[in-house]
């Protein structure tokens, strides 16, 4: 498939729905090969279908990002199946429960942290190994939030993996810039995912109050996300590196 990432090989996490599921379509229709990872195996073969129904070329590897050598063996299981690694989307994540900082549970934390912050490092690491194996060059985007940007009630684990998730990209940023490794983030605000679903369940009018918090007037959606991750593992985002892109509707600005 012809596109801006044309022949480019590379994985995403947490691909089998929601903000990871629509950045693969996006990337395949840019003409990357995909390895599609996530602990979701239905969801994870699910977008492997359409990609292939679209035209593109992908591959199922189930990875637990909370696993370092899990993530050791995607990256792997890529090279193996395309030769090598040109770009990688870390972005499993959880929001875990809602609760106060003095009241969040102990172990809510360690497992929202394990999967939002060293899932993502876990990544990182073995991508970066292979992309100076190769000879440098190379773009990694991990998933933020605008969590990562600004405090928000109730989320505390949360806000802290994310607000880490931009110190750790800036960091890399620096250390891999004169290798030509591309390290961003990107920051979604109120997107239509998934992970909206418990509360919804619950609360459906949150949508609307969602969209109003927001000074473009909605929610954002995954497909959106997946334009901003594929732009910025393309050669047109060439001299950007080290940044947290909020995706937000403008959120962040007001």
């Amino acid at each position: 498939m012809a596109g801006r990432l044309a022949g480019r090989c590379g994985l995403i996490t947490g691909a089998g729905s929601g903000i990871g599921q629509a950045t693969a379509l996006v990337m395949a229709r840019e003409g990357a090969k995909v390895t599609v990872a996530d602990v979701n195996e239905a969801g994870g073969a699910e977008t492997v279908e359409q990609i292939r129904a679209a035209g593109g070329e992908a591959r199922f590897v189930a990875c637990d990002v909370t696993d370092a050598e899990a993530c050791e063996a995607l990256v792997a299981a890529t090279v193996a199946a395309y030769g090598r690694l040109d770009w990688a989307f870390n972005n499993a994540g959880i929001a875990g429960p809602a609760a106060a900082t003095g009241e969040y549970s102990i172990k809510s934390w360690h497992r929202v942290m394990d999967i939002n912050l060293n899932g993502v490092w876990y990544g990182m690491r073995a991508q970066l190994q292979q992309m100076v194996k190769q000879g440098g060059g190379g773009a990694i985007v991990s998933t933020a939030s605008i969590a990562g940007l600004v405090g928000i009630r109730g989320g505390p684990a949360y806000i802290a993996a994310k607000h880490a998730v931009v110190g750790l990209t800036k960091s890399a940023a620096l250390e891999y810039a004169k290798q030509n490794i591309r390290v961003n983030a990107v920051c979604p605000g109120y997107t239509r995912t998934p992970i909206m679903d418990p509360a919804l369940a619950k609360r459906p009018d949150l949508i609307d109050r969602f969209g109003d918090r927001t000074p473009m007037g909605r929610v954002g959606q995954p497909r959106e996300i997946g334009e901003a991750v594929a732009w910025l593992c393309s050669d047109d985002a060439g001299f950007v590196t080290g940044i947290a892109l909020p995706v937000d509707g403008g959120v962040v600005a007001a």
